[in-house]
């Protein structure tokens, strides 16, 4: 990877526990933003949970690091019958879902938000078998919001935009390193499964975080398949 710099946001407070136990660094840096520590060539940065934290943590690092490539690894909730509990999501696009707009074009004002990622870079990189963790991994959309799933929700999502799963940072992290003309590469893993039913993690937090600590391993372990080579980038 030669001197490319390649930043790894996480954004979950529990996703962040399980990447400094699954990862045990040295040192550990506090910065305005969030903790980060290096594990060389990468240097994974705390990105906190939410629109908020997630734009101003993505902000922070492309203007102190000045990275080649942003990388979020995390933890989705699926839609239950659209898609298994620990699929890796190559994300494809994002949708920031909960805007409500009234004055004008509500669709406008999604499509504003709404972020298209390029991965030709990728040229066909990443894991091909169970070696490097599950072997299914698909590319897709991921819905975005500064909430969990609501499960009356779900009906409308996938009716009107094909939706497999959501959470709550992927939205701001694409939509602001395009801005900055920075590729980024986003990985989600899905830790629990929400019907019109219900979620089966709400109410129930501890299989959140115990699936949490699954999927962080195994990304972390898929990441170096999804670099190698990355001296082609430009």
């Amino acid at each position: 990877m030669g001197d490319r710099r390649i930043i790894v946001l996480i954004s979950a407070d529990s996703e962040w526990q399980a990447v400094k136990e699954i990862l045990a660094p040295s040192r550990v840096q506090s910065t305005p933003p969030g903790e980060t520590f290096d594990v060389r060539p990468l240097t994974y940065f705390h990105g906190g949970w939410g629109k908020i934290s997630a734009a101003a943590t993505t902000q922070y690092v492309i203007d102190h690091f000045q990275p080649t490539l942003l990388v979020n690894l995390g933890t989705c909730g699926g839609f239950e019958g659209r898609i298994a509990r620990g699929t890796v999501i190559l994300v494809t696009k994002t949708i920031v879902y909960d805007i409500i707009e009234q004055m004008a074009d509500p669709e406008d004002a999604i499509a504003h938000y709404s972020t298209e990622l390029d991965l030709s870079w990728l040229n066909n990189r990443g894991p091909q078998t169970a070696d490097h963790g599950p072997s299914s991994i698909v590319r897709g959309l991921l819905m975005s919001a500064d909430r969990d799933i609501l499960p009356a929700d779900i009906p409308g999502l996938v009716q009107k935009y094909g939706a497999i799963a959501a959470d709550w940072e992927s939205g701001a992290i694409a939509w602001v390193a395009q801005k900055n003309k920075v590729k980024c590469l986003i990985l989600r893993g899905v830790t629990d499964l929400v019907s019109t039913s219900g979620g089966e993690a709400y109410a129930n937090i501890e299989l959140f975080h115990e699936n949490t600590k699954s999927i962080m391993k195994t990304l972390i372990d898929q990441l170096p398949v999804w670099l190698e080579g990355l001296e082609g980038i430009e």
